[in-house]
């Protein structure tokens, strides 16, 4: 259930943020989404894992955008669990 509501994440989060995100890929491979995407110049890529109780986010950011972490934590965060209460 957790990986059917996930499914559409990536496009409600490149409509959400369309102004701000140049570049969005990813793709499904059982409960594993592999994805890359590039917001002001800095291209974050990662691996969204689900399971039936838990979602866990491995990214890799760039050094230059380290200052900006705890922002894009809570940005993926936030939209992650807006997607699995919906």
């Amino acid at each position: 259930a957790a990986i059917e509501k996930l499914k559409g994440f990536a496009d409600r989060v490149r409509e959400k943020y369309k102004d701000q995100v140049s570049s969005m890929s990813g793709e499904w491979k059982d409960n594993l989404y592999n994805f890359a995407i590039t917001t002001y110049g800095f291209t974050i890529s990662g691996v969204l894992t689900v399971e039936e109780k838990l979602a866990r986010l491995d990214a890799q950011l760039p050094f230059a955008a380290l200052a900006f972490k705890g922002k894009i934590e809570q940005s993926f965060s936030s939209e992650i669990k807006k997607a699995l209460a919906g």
